[in-house]
């Protein structure tokens, strides 16, 4: 499925984009910080109109086709992601870099009161996916640490960049706030939209099914740190869940999450290094 459309070539730089980044966070820093807080619920905000619409839609028009996407397809999601930043147009790699700008994670980190933040350079997990009709995202937790087990995976910056998106078509974030079973909270994912969240182990979140044609695109981004997200250590493998009613479902991810705890305890970094990670070796840009 075709995303990428002519446009111009004078795209901003991950500079250019930080400076604005900065410059709208700040100017919603205070309700950003209370909406991030308010307790009983998952951790997360959201900023609306994050960069100029025009850079937004070059950013969105930048997306490559799924041919040349990864597609994770099993019980626990379906979606097309990618991380090798080189291979796709150079404008995408300049937007998740933006926000790993010093700047742009001080003022998260005075946002969301999260210790010791740091970006991730080799993109864990982050990058761009996108989904199109019949894609989701289970309800799940997500993984508590880097792939090394030496940072705690701490927060999610998930920027929308699909223009006309309605509520209704599916692909938006929920935030199951007591717990998978229950009601979720449903954030959309409207177009340039940031959403913070909050990663620990019970900020349950999934995305629900794409019902309509056409492709929701993220740019991902995750930050760790040395402090964990709780005032206690801990550790778990991504875990996923069933939505409610799907119980044979639900059976079998929870055998799935109990068989992969089970290894990581015994293979501390995991069987297999995660092909999801970006490969800065690869120099030359592939685009």
């Amino acid at each position: 499925m075709a995303i990428a459309a002519e446009f111009s070539e004078n795209f901003p730089n991950k500079d250019q984009i930080a400076a604005i980044i900065c410059t709208r966070l700040r100017s919603e820093r205070e309700r950003m910080l209370a909406e991030f807080h308010q307790p009983g619920r998952v951790a997360s905000a959201f900023i609306d109109n994050l960069l100029p619409e025009e850079y937004a839609r070059q950013i969105y028009q930048a997306f490559p086709q799924t041919d040349r996407m990864r597609r994770l397809r099993t019980l626990r999601e379906d979606k097309f992601v990618g991380a090798q930043m080189n291979r796709f147009h150079p404008l995408l790699e300049e937007a998740v870099f933006a926000f790993q700008a010093p700047e742009v994670v001080q003022l998260v980190g005075e946002i969301t009161g999260l210790k010791g933040l740091q970006p991730d350079e080799h993109l864990y997990a982050g990058g761009v996916s996108l989904m199109i009709r019949g894609n989701f995202l289970n309800p799940h937790l997500d993984n508590s640490h880097d792939k090394d087990r030496k940072l705690y995976r701490v927060l999610n910056l998930l920027y929308y960049v699909t223009p006309y998106w309605p509520e209704d078509q599916g692909g938006n974030l929920e935030l199951w706030d007591h717990g998978p079973g229950k009601s979720p909270r449903q954030i959309h994912s409207r177009f340039n939209r940031l959403v913070l969240m909050q990663t620990d182990t019970s900020s349950w979140h999934s995305v629900n099914p794409i019902t309509a044609e056409g492709t929701r695109c993220c740019v991902s981004n995750y930050y760790f740190s040395e402090y964990p997200a709780e005032r206690r250590e801990y550790f778990h493998v991504t875990s996923f869940r069933a939505r409610p009613g799907q119980t044979l479902r639900n059976l079998a991810l929870i055998a799935d999450e109990k068989l992969r705890m089970g290894l990581r305890r015994v293979f501390r970094r995991g069987i297999i290094d995660n092909p999801h990670v970006y490969k800065k070796d690869e120099k030359d840009r592939q685009y």
